[in-house]
């Protein structure tokens, strides 16, 4: 099947429901950022997906609560940092997969994977350790993605140029 849209089963099927296939790690963007590039792992295991923040501040802005963070989008770079400011949604204590619990700020972005826009509950992390600078979790998969663990990339990446630039080689 070439759109990548499988049933339920992953076999094609003409009737609903669909799903768009992606692989376990794909490039999606922040098109309400202005992030065109940001490598994600696409994680059935993780409820909440999560975005790697910097200089996190929280505030008020008409009696709500809100939060101003960086998002950088290369491993190991600096370069087109993007400031954000979004309303603050939660406060969830996260688990990580090696046991650990934190509270984390949860706010609400777009994101573009496999040409498709949805939007996803983000909590704001460190990621500094982890391989991806973003990690997709199944609340905002379950909005009409399967996800093949044997494969990456299905949506396509950037030019090499700008993939140098994920590793830091740019």
């Amino acid at each position: 099947m070439s759109d990548g849209r499988a049933g339920p089963s992953g076999a094609a099927s003409t009737g609903s429901p669909s799903y768009t296939l992606a692989g376990w790690r794909e490039w999606v963007s922040l098109p309400s950022a202005g992030v065109p590039w940001v490598k994600a792992k696409l994680d059935t295991g993780a409820r909440s997906s999560s975005v790697h923040a910097f200089d996190v501040e929280e505030f008020e802005r008409g009696g709500e609560r809100w939060v101003r963070f960086t998002v950088r989008p290369w491993q190991r770079s600096d370069d087109d940092a993007v400031v954000l400011e979004r309303p603050v949604l939660d406060v969830r204590d996260v688990r990580s997969s090696s046991g650990h619990s934190e509270q984390r700020l949860v706010v609400a972005l777009d994101l573009t994977l496999m040409g498709r826009t949805v939007t996803a509950e983000m909590t704001l992390a460190n990621r500094d350790e982890m391989g991806f600078r973003m990690l997709v979790g199944r609340e905002a998969l379950r909005q009409g993605y399967a996800v093949d663990p044997g494969r990456s990339y299905l949506g396509g990446r950037p030019p090499l140029r700008l993939r140098r630039r994920n590793r830091g080689a740019g």
